[in-house]
């Protein structure tokens, strides 16, 4: 699925992630409620204010379990099965949502790591994102 150049690319990308986990992932999260707000839905509970403790929290928790699968590319469906079925069983995400937040990443990726993150980074970063966002939809089909 992925070449040796990807794997590459994408295991030196993620460890420059590894160390700003909660931070970037918090700039994520809070670029998907300022440019798609109605996914703002599923947080109900939580303050969705820009720099909220809680949204840094949640976005350490998405990276980290992006982080799992990129430290696992070759069994990315078994790393990633439960989250799978907590998003459609329990939490009834629209899968559209991970594409959004796919996006929302790589963005977050680019600002903080402007020559590291170069084309042929960004294409293997986005198919791996693209990965993970189709792995967590599977269960609703």
């Amino acid at each position: 699925m992925y070449s040796a150049t990807e794997k590459a690319l994408i295991a030196s990308i993620w460890e420059k992630v590894t160390p700003h986990t909660e931070q970037w992932g918090g700039e994520a999260l809070e670029r998907l409620f300022a440019v798609f707000p109605q996914t703002k839905i599923y947080f109900k509970h939580v303050d969705t204010s820009p720099g909220s403790a809680a949204i840094r929290s949640h976005g350490d928790k998405v990276m980290k379990a992006i982080g799992s699968a990129a430290g696992d590319l070759d069994n990315m469906l078994t790393t990633l099965s439960s989250l799978s079925n907590l998003h459609a069983y329990n939490l009834m995400v629209d899968p559209v949502n991970f594409k959004l937040l796919s996006h929302c990443i790589l963005v977050v990726l680019a600002n903080h790591l402007p020559s590291e993150f170069t084309p042929e980074a960004h294409l293997a970063f986005d198919k791996f994102l693209a990965s993970v966002a189709a792995i967590l939809s599977q269960k609703y089909r």
